[in-house]
């Protein structure tokens, strides 16, 4: 401020039309000068009478402050600027919505360059915790959060479908026990609430045999394409599954779907490229 009023004053040259462009007293653009002086330790101005001219610290300071005012003025503009189309967005979801909405995401970063997409697939566990440490800007959960500080609403519903191999055209508790199951993360989570609510002899996945296991979303129902086991999956998964033709999806009589919710922290407004991307991904979810 007091190298504002400076430099105001070296251009208009004039204590009063100085304080009336700064929308100051008078006294306190000189109040200004002088706390500037005090600062340096020299004389800026050697005053004539109502007139002033620079010191030969004066003029040195002034020939350098005015790239400092530029550089200042500039980063104000950079912090207050919140564009809709650039800057980092972290997005964190389970894997069987993450195919969904990945690929509309990096179509969208296609159309928009400077927008820069980071997206991570966790369990909502994960997602919740990145959220409260704000490591990420928007987590999609298909539970809600526990936490009071994080905001979530119901974007859409999922549903859990039983997948077996092609061969199997109508399951039964016996042709299930016979094939074994392949787990995944969530594969007890949703077993429990697909398989409860359509077999009466259901209690837990210990029933099954494990035929298998795999983290990667992607790759769950490649044993079950090869024959080996049975699982449950959300549909997002499985309609992103490349051998369709290996696999039976099997719509039981008490349809289940798990909700998915889209989370952010409460704290703080979101920027605007984060509200970018949450308009999208509701879009397509």
């Amino acid at each position: 401020m007091w190298l504002r009023s400076f430099c105001t004053l070296v251009d208009v040259g004039h204590f009063t039309r100085t304080a009336q462009q700064l929308h100051m007293t008078q006294s306190g653009v000189s109040q200004h000068i002088r706390k500037l002086e005090e600062q340096l330790g020299v004389e800026l101005l050697v005053r004539e009478g109502k007139q002033f001219r620079l010191s030969p610290a004066g003029e040195r300071l002034y020939a350098e402050a005015q790239g400092i005012l530029l550089s200042l003025a500039n980063l104000e503009h950079a912090v207050s600027e919140d564009p809709p189309f650039e800057g980092r967005v972290r997005v964190m979801s389970p894997g069987s919505v993450g195919l969904k909405l990945y690929p509309k995401l990096l179509a969208l970063q296609r159309q928009h360059p400077k927008l820069i997409i980071e997206y991570r697939f966790a369990p909502n566990s994960e997602v919740e915790q990145a959220l409260a440490e704000a490591k990420i800007d928007i987590g999609l959960m298909s539970a809600r959060p526990t936490t009071a500080e994080l905001s979530a609403r119901p974007v859409t519903e999922e549903p859990l479908l039983l997948v077996t191999p092609a061969s199997l055209k109508k399951p039964n508790w016996q042709s299930l026990l016979a094939l074994g199951f392949i787990d995944h993360p969530d594969g007890s989570h949703h077993a429990n609430l697909l398989l409860g609510a359509n077999f009466p002899e259901f209690q837990h996945c210990g029933q099954f045999e494990r035929r298998g296991f795999s983290n990667q979303i992607g790759l769950i129902l490649e044993p079950v394409s090869m024959g080996l086991g049975f699982t449950v999956l959300p549909a997002y998964a499985v309609e992103a599954f490349h051998n369709q033709k290996k696999i039976r999806i099997h719509r039981l009589a008490q349809p289940v779907s798990e909700s998915l919710y889209l989370c952010v922290p409460r704290r703080g407004a979101l920027a605007r490229r984060t509200e970018t991307v949450i308009a999208e991904a509701e879009r397509w979810l």
